[in-house]
């Protein structure tokens, strides 16, 4: 134990730390990904939306032993996230001229949101499984997109 610090506060320390760990590399594996291809909403974005996620999981515990009680109701916590990044997801599309843009950076975000949550209540497989999932689709379905693409043929690619 590091002196100075009471036990109790140090073991609080390591219970957050590791899943906030977590939600630090799985959100930056996503948001590199986005970065890469130069979209609205890259790295720092991805990564923030997973770590607060992650946060706002790990807070109902706190709030518990704080509040606690039979009316606390973590999945409220869950939702809030969910319907929160919606909003934010939802910035992210612009309409122009009969074209939707940003659909796909929404749902990133959106994503990103689930995988933190994941993190929060400590489903490290389902959100590492989440996260390999999003990059498959978000990189391997681009790459099948172009190879298979009727227009593939006629574009020089």
């Amino acid at each position: 134990m590091s002196q100075g610090i009471p036990g109790g506060v140090m073991e609080d320390v390591l219970k957050d730390l590791i899943p906030m760990s977590i939600s630090l590399l799985l959100g930056t594996l996503v948001g590199w990904e986005r970065q890469m291809g130069r979209k609205p909403a890259g790295l720092r974005t991805h990564v923030l939306v997973c770590l607060g996620s992650t946060m706002f999981c790990l807070t109902t515990s706190y709030a518990y032993s704080s509040f606690g009680g039979h009316s606390l109701d973590a999945t409220r916590i869950v939702h809030g996230v969910v319907t929160g990044v919606g909003f934010l997801g939802a910035g992210s599309i612009m309409r122009q001229e009969g074209y939707v843009a940003g659909l796909t950076t929404a749902a990133s975000i959106w994503m990103v949101a689930a995988i933190g949550v994941a993190v929060g209540v400590h489903a490290y497989s389902l959100a590492t499984i989440g996260t390999f999932f999003a990059l498959l689709v978000l990189e391997g379905y681009r790459w099948a997109e172009r190879f298979l693409s009727p227009s593939h043929e006629h574009d020089g690619e």
